[in-house]
């Protein structure tokens, strides 16, 4: 069981680090053929790689900010992500072709 740790973003690998997450992987770029299944991944992804984690048996924790219209396009400092209540949320992504109600 690996933990991936997924963002470009200086900002984001700060505040993981200053919450204490554990972490085996730190990667700017997902190579999602690497996940396997009971890995978790934390990031904000793509859905459609969101959905590739999770079919490979892996956990998918979304990196959700309540960010403002205002703050977007610009980098956060890990302050600022605590500021705009920076947590994961764990996911479970299906496509609905593959889903029978």
């Amino acid at each position: 069981m690996t933990i991936w740790f997924v963002s470009r973003h200086p900002g984001a690998v700060i505040w993981a680090k200053t919450q204490g997450i554990v972490v085996d992987c730190w990667v700017a770029h997902l190579e999602v053929e690497k996940i396997a299944a009971c890995d978790t991944v934390i990031g904000t992804l793509p859905v459609q790689l969101a959905f590739e984690v999770c079919s490979r048996g892996a956990h998918y924790l979304n990196l959700s900010l309540d960010l403002p219209f205002e703050w977007r396009g610009r980098e956060l400092s890990a302050d600022e992500l605590g500021a705009v209540n920076a947590r994961m949320e764990e996911f479970m992504i299906i496509r609905k072709d593959d889903y029978e109600i």
